[in-house]
């Protein structure tokens, strides 16, 4: 059993489903050659050969296109977006297309694909390169949106999509690629799509955070330490299908609601996941729900984007108004 990060584990994956099976291909922009612009797909190309892992020009939409017909066609297409903010040319094709294609041939055809993007901040990148998109995606029926927050869960959660017969998302956190380090099996594993994980029973509180801010909540966790609190920690994996069994029967538990996102905070997916919550576990909770997000603006250039960033101090604070309420 290896020691890796999770930019490594989702690499090992990838290096995994490309011998496993020979319809299996991945692409976009300086995949190949330089192995990603953060080294994700390094030494694949050179193992596996132009024709499976290849480059394509800047062209965002022919990449997500090109991934529709391929899928279409008996290939298992893994496109790169290079950076999240990159994405948005390819919407058209991915809301118009790709996401419709089962209900628009009545089940006839399904697209088999996988779309990567990094996302969110933290890397001190320009603009455009520090969005994070799972609101955004997390709406479009028809599409599966995952993301991971530990090497482990980065390489069971890929190898699962690569094999949904649906297209998948997958939302990579740029900011904890290289974060960390966790045991992580050298075999194949699968970790089921739309299934959240309790990271840490609790009694006093719900946290729910995914990606990058699943550090960051338990960061804060460790802080109350001596404030006699009790987390119950989710960390939510898939934006889309959510696991409503096991937030629901947290809250129950625990009678309090906190959801810690980086992205913006109007309209946002914890909004939703506070919606649900009002909707299913209303008569159980004992505080009003909350929510610790970003701020409606822009992401700031390099210097300022801590100002933007959820703290550990910010869900600490938010924790405890909860407890106190």
């Amino acid at each position: 059993m290896a020691v890796i990060n999770l930019l490594e584990a989702i690499n090992e994956a990838l290096d995994l489903k490309l011998k496993d099976d020979k319809r299996v291909v991945v692409f976009g922009e300086d995949v190949g050659f330089e192995g990603g612009v953060f080294r994700v797909t390094a030494g694949l190309q050179k193992k596996y050969g132009e024709d499976r892992v290849f480059d394509t020009p800047i062209a965002e939409a022919a990449i997500v296109g090109g991934a529709m017909g391929m899928a279409l066609n008996g290939l298992i297409p893994i496109a790169e977006i290079q950076f999240d903010g990159f994405i948005f040319p390819g919407l058209a094709e991915l809301v118009s297309h790709i996401a419709r294609y089962r209900n628009r041939t009545r089940g006839a055809y399904s697209v088999p694909l996988v779309i990567r993007i990094p996302v969110g901040g933290g890397i001190k990148a320009l603009e455009h390169h520090s969005e994070s998109l799972e609101s955004l995606l997390g709406q479009i029926p028809g599409i599966k949106v995952v993301t991971p927050s530990t090497p482990y869960d980065a390489k069971g959660l890929l190898i699962s999509a690569i094999e949904d017969p649906d297209p998948v998302v997958f939302l990579e956190p740029k900011r904890i690629y290289r974060a960390g380090k966790q045991e992580v099996p050298s075999e194949m594993y699968r970790i089921p799509l739309g299934k959240a994980k309790v990271l840490q029973e609790g009694k006093d509180i719900t946290v729910v955070a995914w990606g990058a801010m699943v550090r960051e909540t338990e960061k804060a966790i460790k802080m109350l330490e001596n404030d006699n609190v009790s987390v119950e920690l989710i960390d939510l994996r898939s934006i889309s299908p959510l696991d409503t069994e096991t937030i629901i029967n947290s809250v129950k538990k625990t009678g309090r609601f906190l959801v810690v996102s980086e992205a913006v905070k109007t309209y946002g997916a914890a909004a939703e996941l506070i919606a649900l919550v009002n909707e299913k576990a209303f008569l159980h909770l004992e505080t009003p729900s909350a929510r610790v997000t970003g701020h409606d603006i822009t992401v700031p250039l390099a210097r300022g984007e801590h100002f933007h960033f959820v703290s550990p101090e910010r869900i600490k604070k938010a924790i405890l108004e909860s407890i106190k309420f």
